[in-house]
């Protein structure tokens, strides 16, 4: 699995795991991983993090 794959992998995962708590979830990982120091890290969560919004952005025009 590519990269590019794994993110949208993981994107899906924690929406299952965690529903409507999901993007806090992903928002503080973000946080912990830059106060860490951990920038690879960083960017795998941000990525993540976009995938959810992309998987959400058309939520508010289906309803």
């Amino acid at each position: 699995m590519n990269p590019e794959h794994q993110r949208w992998a993981e994107a899906l995962q924690i929406e299952r795991q965690h529903g409507d708590a999901a993007p806090d979830i992903i928002a503080s990982r973000v946080q912990e991983l830059a106060l860490a120091g951990d920038e690879a890290g960083v960017q795998r969560w941000i990525g993540i993090a976009t995938r959810y919004d992309l998987l959400h952005q058309d939520d508010g025009e289906r309803h």
